[in-house]
């Protein structure tokens, strides 16, 4: 049993590690090989205070494994991302913004304003919320 057990184990991080891209700061993040504030974090998603916050909460809801943007999702992928969701609304109710409301954005590619290629949702709120963000 101990084997099977080992094997399992070693078996899963093979996965993790071949599903991280080494030069990515959220990757880092994920594995423990950077800092960040962590609020959250389990097999499929990790979630983190922004470094650089434009409102007094903001949170990075990432998934574990490298997915450069949402133009890299696949079906297999929904499961974390349906995670990501019901995270960003347990951190909002977590703290204090849930009934107030909140904003979640996904940026994709340049234009779209994404600065860092690993998926990630932000989770922003703890003040009134303009249109369009500046």
């Amino acid at each position: 049993m101990f084997i099977s057990f080992a094997q399992h184990l070693y078996s899963r991080l093979t996965k993790t590690l071949h599903a991280m891209n080494p030069t990515c700061i959220f990757c880092k993040i994920a594995t423990g090989q950077a800092k960040a504030t962590l609020l959250h974090q389990d097999d499929l998603v990790t979630a983190f205070r922004d470094i650089h916050p434009v409102a007094p909460t903001h949170i990075l809801v990432i998934p574990n494994r490298h997915i450069e943007s949402v133009n890299f999702v696949t079906p297999q992928d929904e499961p974390v991302l349906g995670r990501l969701f019901t995270v960003a609304r347990h951190l909002a109710e977590q703290e204090g913004i849930a009934h107030s409301g909140y904003r979640i954005i996904v940026n994709t590619n340049a234009d779209g304003g994404q600065t860092v290629f690993h998926l990630h949702m932000h989770v922003i709120g703890g003040q009134r919320m303009r249109y369009p963000m500046g």
